[in-house]
């Protein structure tokens, strides 16, 4: 089946937009006092930094200065003043001049004002509030069936069509907003979600229609970059070539699998969502492995967790070929087919040509009948 939840390559983007600028978050949040503090996450240069401010008499302010802007992480309360506390906490981005927080009790359910990429990022949510829906009807059907009914075909696909609606509604508000906001770094950051879902050929002219000052900034030009790799596997494009040792160590080439289609599922063993479509996988190639289809899995797993890989192999009953050069998000099959989230899969047919992308539970099943017929 499909899954919402998805692992992405950074926590959230980071852009420049201005040198040695100064910001500050200040903010009011009912009554607290110490021990309460405010802690402010972000990510910075590959590291995760975390931030406090004592509460006094409700109020608190972070000030600071900024080479790289703006900063997107999470600001939380914790009234007991011993850490992040993720159940009182909100997104928030760090950006030049003065951002104000207001709220009653909870600062996940306080105002933020003074800063348009804040607002920008706000309105976006309310636009996805529209999703409430889709979002309800999925839980519903989660949480009124039981762990044995949820074991059966009829569920699973009941559930993959509530995440179809969900999704292909998820895209259109991305692609909304996106198109109303050209000047805005939120559409950017929107751009990157709707990309994981969507061809070469869709994400072009959202990116073209971005204001020149968006795609200046770093994330624009580092987004400009991986177009280049995208457009490489587009729907149509010959699959770039990926060799990588497999579990022994001997070196595998995808271009060894011409004359069958091979499904290239990039996945780890760290990764929930990746797991959990495994059984899918599997039943799809049992059932096709007799018709000239098999699988490549790419695993994104880190320098040091060769040992996890191999596990999670044995433990899912993986019975295709793996490969891995464990360099985390800096493998260089990765980077060649423009993968910043798993799970994500590719299929190439018997010339080495892309002819589908992101296929997971029904939509695999349904492609590999299309093209091998009924089995």
């Amino acid at each position: 089946m499909k899954k919402i939840i998805i692992f992405l390559l950074t926590y959230l983007p980071v852009a420049v937009f201005a040198q040695g600028v100064k910001y500050t978050i200040e903010g009011t949040v009912g009554a607290y006092g110490p021990p309460a503090k405010v802690y402010l996450q972000y990510k910075k240069g590959g590291d995760l930094l975390t931030d406090s401010a004592t509460v006094t008499n409700g109020r608190f302010m972070f000030e600071g200065t900024l080479t790289n802007d703006p900063l997107a992480g999470q600001i939380s309360l914790n009234p007991n003043g011993n850490g992040m506390n993720y159940s009182d906490s909100r997104n928030i981005y760090i950006e030049a001049g003065k951002t104000t927080i207001r709220g009653s009790n909870k600062l996940r359910d306080a105002t933020v004002s003074g800063s348009q990429v804040n607002l920008d990022y706000a309105r976006r949510d309310t636009a996805m509030k529209a999703l409430s829906g889709d979002y309800d009807a999925l839980s519903l059907k989660r949480n009124t069936t039981s762990p044995e009914d949820q074991q059966s075909e009829t569920y699973k696909k009941e559930v993959d069509s509530l995440q179809n609606v969900l999704l292909a509604h998820r895209q259109a508000v991305y692609k909304k907003f996106i198109r109303d906001n050209p000047d805005s770094y939120i559409s950017l950051v929107t751009l990157d979600s709707y990309a994981y879902l969507a061809d070469y050929n869709d994400i072009v002219p959202l990116f073209d229609g971005l204001s020149s000052r968006i795609k200046q900034t770093a994330f624009g030009k580092r987004y400009a970059d991986r177009l280049v790799h995208i457009k490489a596997t587009a729907l149509g494009a010959i699959a770039p070539e990926i060799t990588e040792a497999d579990t022994a160590g001997k070196m595998i080439s995808l271009s060894s699998f011409r004359g069958q289609y091979v499904l290239v599922d990039f996945w780890a063993s760290w990764c929930g969502p990746c797991r959990q479509e495994n059984p899918n996988l599997i039943k799809a190639f049992n059932r096709y492995k007799g018709q000239k289809f098999t699988v490549l899995g790419v695993s994104l797993d880190p320098p040091d967790g060769k040992g996890r890989w191999i596990a999670a192999i044995h433990k899912d009953g993986l019975p295709w070929t793996q490969v891995s050069d464990l360099k985390y998000w800096d493998s260089e099959a990765a980077v060649l087919y423009g993968v910043h989230a798993i799970p994500q899969n590719f299929l190439i047919d018997p010339n080495g040509k892309i002819v589908a992308k992101n296929l997971r539970g029904d939509d695999l099943e349904n492609k590999l009948e299309e093209i091998f017929g009924k089995i």
